[in-house]
């Protein structure tokens, strides 16, 4: 006997939704690992995101094909259902039909039943069917959310190298110039004993020993270095808030966050000098700009273990014992 038509499309369906299944399945984040560079991670990632998209379009035209495939077997088991009932209803011996009417009577009821149960069973099978396939939108669903999560995660890691490379990259380049500050910028320098009125006069070295102390007010002093860093620091302990103010006339180098050094100005002071102040809570200056001595460059911050300005002195990319240029 011939398969009715509804019945071989349900069977086509099946099949299909069964490859759909096996296919979808690799597409589950946990079906391998992201390369370790992160260029191909990213394109690994959108190629993932990619066939999730392909999956997700084609589920939703095969679980449309399944509703109507339902919709029509349905109706056939609905009139299939009414012609049994009313053949079985009839009797099985018609009226005067005599035993060759009661065979054939008994024949067409049987084929009904048997046609009744293959229809019901396809109605099913297309309906679990039908189940699988929405839940495998689902998983599409949350698995789109995971990778556009790890997306998100790698976009931000990927801005953050970056961000920290072009910090590395200025804060190298501070030290390999110095020009200190203007020749056209007049500066004004009140109560900062021994410190030349006009810095290009006598320059940054003259000033050792007599470096206008970075903070004002009390606080404790303690040798100190950074990592990274071959030369002695101090750590200048102070209420966070506490400004921090230039020690000589100079020129704005780098202002911005940097590893160890947390939020960092680097004022250059010509010939190669520079001072650093790190840890600072605000930045108060930006780069490129003239800064008087005693000038306010920033406030104390604490990165945690207390409030406290970190000062360096170099020259060039060295740094030098900041003491005696401070007289301590």
């Amino acid at each position: 006997m011939k398969c009715p038509p509804l019945a071989a499309t349900a069977l086509v369906l099946s099949v299909g939704l069964a490859a759909l299944v096996a296919t979808r399945s690799a597409a589950s984040p946990a079906s391998g690992s992201l390369p370790p560079d992160p260029a191909l991670a990213l394109a690994a990632l959108d190629r993932k995101i990619a066939d999730l998209d392909t999956a997700e379009q084609s589920d939703k035209v095969e679980i449309g094909r399944i509703g109507d495939g339902i919709a029509a077997m349905h109706a056939r088991v609905v009139g299939r259902g009414r012609a049994f009932y009313k053949l079985t209803r009839a009797g099985l011996l018609p009226v005067g039909g005599g035993f060759d009417a009661l065979v054939t009577h008994a024949m067409r009821v049987e084929r009904v039943r048997r046609l009744l149960t293959e229809e019901l069973g396809d109605e099913a099978r297309l309906r679990s069917r039908a189940v699988d396939v929405a839940a495998e939108l689902e998983r599409i669903a949350r698995d789109r959310v995971a990778f556009a999560g790890q997306r998100s995660a790698m976009d931000a890691a990927r801005l953050a190298a970056q961000n920290e490379a072009r910090r590395q990259g200025s804060f190298d380049r501070a030290f390999q110039t110095s020009t200190g500050a203007s020749p056209d910028y007049v500066a004004v320098y009140g109560g900062a004993d021994g410190i030349p009125a006009d810095p290009s006069a006598a320059g940054f070295a003259s000033a050792r020993g007599k470096l206008l102390f970075p903070v004002a007010g009390r606080a404790e002093v303690l040798p100190a270095r950074r990592e990274g860093t071959d030369g002695p620091g101090l750590e200048i302990h102070a209420p966070a808030g506490a400004v921090v103010r230039a020690s000589f006339a100079g020129h704005v180098a780098f202002a911005d966050r940097y590893g160890p050094y947390g939020r960092i100005v680097i004022l250059d002071h010509g010939a190669h000098y520079y001072t650093v102040s790190g840890n600072l809570n605000e930045i108060d200056v930006k780069i490129g700009q003239d800064v008087a001595a005693g000038e306010r460059v920033g406030t104390v911050g604490d990165d945690g273990p207390g409030p406290m300005l970190y000062f360096e002195v170099r020259h060039g990319s060295q740094t030098v014992a900041p003491g005696p240029w401070l007289g301590l």
